[in-house]
């Protein structure tokens, strides 16, 4: 019951509708593109370009002011075509990163969809651990690639990680339930006081306070290709118009899961992809406000 719910003193949450409601920040009526922050995409390899053009498309839709892809050479038209309103910088290799840009001019980074695995990559990756000072989502490749490595010790504070249970194992170890995953995905975001976010039928957002929550929007549709790629732009966007870290999981995360609800309502669950839930991010917003 409501009641019972309220008086448990627990770390554990149900997250629903009405819990994300109230953090989320309204536009103001004269405001610009500048008010909305700019975030960084660093993703895509050759043959993966797909995995970046779908968190480019989900930062974007996630109300995000301006959108920089940070792509390897061969990727540029693509993502041009593929994504007009992202801008986009290249790096010197042609068919994977290497490198880094310059990150002063951004208020978020999301780090890993399709980026592969190479030993370059890897070095980008620990560097740009060292010397970012805004928030910073990992995912993907970007988990894999501290998954075999020491780099974890150097995760910035309040950095958000977006594994599914594979990607969780090779980060922290192999887990023999749910139950000590998520036991483990709490200790671990304690100890590196950073936001996991542990993907699954129901996402668990364990935060660096001991806190989890249980997300309760979206359906088995959503376990298809791309749909992970989606929640990360989703997250990096909220991260760059100033949410929190542990605001951001948590709204992006229930979002993702409301999108993918009205996609499964249209497509059905069997048919649907990653980019149905892109599609509907702004029917699902409305959502939030009690609007159908």
């Amino acid at each position: 019951s409501k009641r019972f719910e309220q008086e448990t003193d627990s770390k554990n949450h149900l997250l629903k509708t009405e819990t994300v409601t109230p953090w989320i920040s309204p536009r103001k009526k004269h405001s610009h593109k500048g008010n909305y922050g700019h975030a960084l995409i660093i993703a895509g390899s050759k043959g993966k370009m797909g995995a970046a053009i779908l968190a480019t498309k989900a930062c974007l839709r996630a109300g995000t002011g301006l959108v920089t892809s940070y792509l390897p050479a061969s990727g540029l038209d693509i993502m041009q075509i593929s994504v007009p309103e992202a801008m986009c910088s290249v790096d010197k290799m042609n068919n994977y990163i290497g490198n880094y840009p310059n990150l002063s001019a951004y208020d978020a980074v999301g780090i890993g969809p399709g980026l592969d695995t190479q030993g370059e990559t890897l070095e980008m990756l620990e560097e740009l651990m060292e010397v970012i000072s805004c928030p910073l989502v990992i995912d993907a490749d970007g988990l894999n690639l501290i998954g075999r490595s020491e780099v974890i010790k150097k995760l910035p504070q309040r950095t958000i990680l977006t594994p599914h249970p594979k990607e969780f194992e090779r980060v922290f170890g192999k887990c023999g339930s749910d139950f000590e995953r998520l036991e483990l995905a709490r200790s671990k975001a304690k100890q590196y006081e950073c936001t996991i976010v542990l993907k699954g039928a129901h996402t668990i957002i364990a935060l660096p306070d001991g806190n989890c929550y249980f997300n309760t929007s979206g359906n088995p549709g959503m376990a298809t290709a791309g749909s992970g790629d989606v929640l990360t732009g989703i997250i990096t966007g909220l991260l760059a118009q100033g949410y929190p870290p542990e605001k951001a999981a948590i709204i992006g995360v229930h979002w993702h899961g409301l999108a993918g609800n009205i996609a499964a309502r249209k497509h059905g669950e069997t048919s649907m992809v990653a980019s149905d839930i892109t599609r509907n991010l702004g029917k699902a917003w409305k959502r939030f406000f009690g609007a159908d």
